[in-house]
């Protein structure tokens, strides 16, 4: 390949690396407080931090209704959406958008089943002591939870980094379009191979980090 191409190569990965770092970002904006409101107001929370059945089902129908799109459909519903953010519907920025929603009730699902692993023991304590609800939230369930909400965002970065290449097949940047692009249309199948690598080679950077930090963090409890 020519040194023009290992150029391309190289701006797409950070184009994808873009892509990936602001809407794991986002996703974590979106479903952090979604992930919690679905775990204190379920009827099975906890501690029965406080449990509303009606808003816990009307939350868990509209997580479950995103989470059921089909990412490429999803990103052509969201054109318009896209458009009136950052002024465009194609490329890495216009992309953000709709993985950000794409990842966000994912997010949400992980971050309530961490929250609900966490032991009921606990939770008892600090009431007997006195915790407010928010206390119990944010100094009691969000750190007992920590390694596996560590492990959960390391599923999600590793899920957006799939959805971002499937986002090059109507022009969002990353490697995914320049397999598509460069690899698929103007066959090239080197090209493809090494995008398809490089995709691979994050994944495992990614999962071997995380799984680390998740080990450490589990180690120092």
């Amino acid at each position: 390949m020519t040194p023009a191409l290992w150029s391309l190569i190289w701006q797409s990965t950070l184009q994808t690396l873009s892509m990936v770092l602001f809407s794991t970002i986002f996703s974590v904006v979106l479903g952090l407080p979604l992930g919690i409101l679905l775990c204190i107001t379920s009827p099975e929370s906890q501690g029965g931090i406080r449990p509303k059945p009606v808003l816990n089902v009307v939350l868990s129908k509209i997580v479950n209704v995103l989470r059921s799109f089909p990412f490429i459909i999803l990103i052509i519903i969201l054109f318009p959406l896209s458009r009136l953010v950052v002024g465009t519907a194609i490329g890495t920025k216009a992309t953000i958008v709709p993985l950000s929603i794409a990842a966000a009730p994912f997010v949400a699902r992980l971050v309530e089943t961490s929250l609900k692993e966490v032991d009921r023991g606990v939770i008892q304590a600090a009431r007997i002591m006195g915790s407010t609800n928010n206390q119990i939230v944010f100094k009691v369930l969000l750190p007992e939870a920590l390694p596996s909400l560590v492990s959960g965002l390391t599923l999600t970065v590793i899920n957006l980094i799939g959805y971002s290449a499937m986002a090059g097949a109507v022009g969002g940047g990353g490697l995914g379009d320049l397999a598509i692009r460069y690899g698929y249309q103007r066959f090239k199948p080197m090209v493809m191979l090494v995008a398809i690598v490089v995709i691979l080679l994050l994944v495992e950077l990614i999962q071997f980090i995380g799984n680390k930090i998740s080990a450490n963090m589990m180690k120092k409890r």
